[in-house]
């Protein structure tokens, strides 16, 4: 039997605090408040079961299930905490300091037994970014990026290295998720004139000329992110530069690459031109989202052919946020964006709801797969600062305000191991919610005085495109004639000898450009058929 709906924790002004989720969102009486600023931090482990926070004096640990302090650490300082996968490590960070005389400062990073209490190991980490140490799921194997090599502990014993991963300037490491075999992709900047470069390997086989599974070379990449599918068969890959040497964007440019383990890689052609605003796996690992290009942006499905498999037409997004369970899909515009959300049925391709979260900062989905966190924190926004939880049917079910002298900075959802919470079918008609709802405010174009009494005409700056199953089927549209049909597969088939000509100079073509030039048997065919009228 599931559980009720997790629990939130808040964290602002008025102190950290639980509450319970739907439909009671009364204060939880797990622990007692934390009143005051002093809470720099907490976390949920990954089951859920246990809640770590730093108060500016102590780190303390509880059990959420029977309401118990486990352990209280003396550690003031605490910015990041970490429950390792089982539970069984607390990890706690500190920012890095060196002594007045310009000694090394004291280790910052700290391995803590949750069963004893004991400090396991200490390391100096003096960067934030990618502090944590990152564990297997069954915690087997840990693994730490230390001046260029990737170090790896079996089973929580930090006392022995037992294997290394050596590059020359690894910048960064993901493990894959799930059982073994592990997999590891790593991230290595090129420089005087050596392309960057994302590799796969899988442990413990780091050396010689073909332990990687698979490699993936590309100049335009000042840094990257890389997203393991949760099946660990493939990572996508977004290369960054930090300006984009055309002027046509202030982000800088982006590319987005897939990597599988088998050795196969591809370009992911992506039809708008302008920035990647995110990227997500659906949890079967079979597909992906991209949310890409210049506003209005477009949103487009891809298989692991990196083919589209549907278009979502453009609209204002910048974001995209699979359920759980993978079936629904929410596509939103966040930030400098109203948001306006999409949440979508991707197994039917069927638009549920359009609600607003007007300036929200953060957004979530429950374990359940049901309910939808939006929130707006400080410090990203000052002011009109809570949270509203959502059924995703677009019903607004609880609305939290702060009082305006007042802030919130942090609001999430308790966490669940994946198949607590089953699949449920999908609702299309708005569930009942006491909370009235809230007309969003339509924001009308300026007009100068001269025209104000005078009939609008469209002087629309972009085309809004449809989803692909909503555009209207014109009766007007027509097949293409057959000399149409001829210089559609002319100009294929040109494109296919500029591949050909780039093998023979030695390029290596990716997946998706070899596969169109065995089409190129096919096209000779139809373009001969044409030619006899066939």
């Amino acid at each position: 039997m599931a559980p009720s709906t997790p629990l939130l924790a808040v964290r602002g002004s008025e102190g950290l605090y639980l509450v319970n989720g739907p439909p009671h969102f009364t204060e939880s009486t797990v622990f007692q408040r934390e009143s005051g600023k002093n809470c720099k931090v907490y976390t949920f482990s990954k089951d859920g079961t246990l809640f770590a926070w730093g108060n500016g004096e102590k780190v303390n640990i509880i059990s959420i299930t029977n309401k118990e302090l486990l352990h209280s650490f003396d550690l003031p300082k605490t910015v990041c905490l970490e429950f390792s996968p089982k539970n069984t490590i607390l990890a706690t960070w500190q920012a890095y300091s060196t002594s007045k005389d310009g000694t090394a400062g004291a280790p910052n990073l700290q391995l803590y037994d949750v069963k004893t209490g004991t400090c396991l190991k200490s390391f100096i980490q003096k960067k934030m970014q990618n502090w944590c140490p990152s564990w297997s799921e069954d915690e087997a194997i840990c693994a730490r990026n230390v001046n260029n090599e990737v170090h790896f502990f079996e089973n929580n014993n930090f006392s022995t290295i037992t294997n290394k991963l050596h590059l020359q300037k690894i910048n960064d490491f993901v493990l894959s998720p799930g059982p073994q075999p592990y997999k590891v992709a790593v991230y290595v900047p090129g420089s005087k004139g050596a392309p960057s470069f994302v590799r796969l390997y899988r442990y413990p086989n780091f050396s010689g000329p073909h332990a990687a599974l698979a490699n993936k070379s590309f100049f335009k990449a000042d840094k990257v992110t890389m997203l393991w599918n949760k099946k660990a068969t493939a990572v996508l890959v977004i290369a960054s530069t930090d300006v984009d040497k055309t002027g046509a964007s202030y982000y800088g440019e982006q590319t987005l690459h897939y990597i599988g383990t088998n050795g196969e890689s591809a370009v992911v052609k992506l039809p708008k031109d302008g920035p990647i605003y995110d990227v997500v796996w659906s949890s079967c690992s079979t597909k992906f989202c991209a949310v890409y290009g210049f506003m209005p942006a477009k949103a487009t499905i891809f298989n692991l052919k990196c083919d589209p498999v549907f278009d979502f037409g453009t609209g204002p997004r910048n974001a995209a946020y699979y359920s759980p369970h993978g079936h629904i899909l929410v596509l939103a515009g966040f930030g400098n964006l109203r948001g306006q959300m999409e949440v979508w049925d991707v197994k039917n391709y069927k638009l549920i709801s359009k609600p607003v979260a007007s300036d929200s900062t953060y957004f979530a989905w429950c374990a359940d797969g049901e309910h939808i966190l939006t929130a707006t924190c400080a410090p990203r926004l000052r002011v009109n600062n809570g949270y509203k939880i959502w059924h995703y049917t677009g019903s607004v079910l609880h609305k939290y305000d702060v009082a305006s002298n007042a802030e919130i900075w942090q609001v999430t959802w308790q966490p669940f191991l994946d198949g607590v919470f089953p699949a449920k079918t999908i609702k299309y008609q708005a569930v009942p919610s006491e909370v009235p709802s809230e007309e969003p405010k339509v924001a009308t174009a300026y007009r100068p005085p001269a025209l104000r009494n005078k009939p609008v005409t469209s002087t629309k700056l972009h085309e809004v495109e449809p989803p692909q199953n909503m555009k209207p089927q014109s009766g007007n549209d027509k097949p293409l004639s057959k000399t149409a049909l001829k210089n559609q597969r002319k100009h294929k088939l040109k494109a296919i000898e500029q591949l050909k000509e780039q093998a023979a100079a030695g390029k290596q073509l990716e997946k998706n450009q070899l596969e169109k030039i065995q089409k190129e048997k096919a096209l000779l065919q139809e373009l001969e058929d044409l030619e006899l009228g066939i």
